[in-house]
Order: C-alpha cells, then sequence, then structure tokens
C-alpha cells in the first residue's frame, strides 16, 4: 500500500533523475548536456502520529506540512489496562 498523508491526501510523485556529460562554459567548454535519465520517486515527508479521527484515535501518517500548521488533534497516549 502507497502511503499518503491521512489530512491532505499527498502522495509520491514521479519524475526523472538527470545525469550531465560535458564541461560547462564558464569553466572553458561548450556546455554540458544531458547524457541519460532515469526514473525515480520524490517522496513526501511523512510522520506517524496517533491522531482523532471522527472521535476515535488513529495511528496513520501525515505530512510535515500538515502538523506544521496543525490541521489535527492529538490523541491522549496509550495508557496500560490491568485485565
Amino acid at each position: 500500500m502507497l502511503k499518503r498523508c491521512a489530512i491532505c491526501e499527498k502522495g509520491a510523485l514521479n519524475g526523472k533523475a538527470l545525469s550531465r556529460k560535458g564541461q560547462y562554459k564558464a569553466k572553458g567548454g561548450t556546455g554540458s548536456k544531458i547524457a541519460r535519465w532515469s526514473k525515480r520517486k520524490f517522496l513526501p515527508n511523512l510522520q506517524k502520529m496517533r491522531i482523532i479521527i471522527d472521535g476515535i484515535p488513529k495511528s496513520v501518517f501525515i505530512c510535515a506540512k500538515c502538523i506544521k500548521k496543525g490541521k489535527f488533534q492529538k490523541a491522549l497516549p496509550r495508557t496500560k489496562t490491568a485485565t
């Protein structure tokens, strides 16, 4: 299962990693060219937290941007109960 933010649904993005070839013009060359590229993923900064969703405490992944904005309510820590 792909990890996503529980609040804003932010997930992984696909992209390219470029490898360049040649000397830059500023260093006396004829310019840098793109030689090849390979696929890569840009992953969001997800943190696992216990928050309250619909009145129920759940352990979910939240992105750092949502944590900074404070778009959630923290759940109380779990306590051990005697059985």
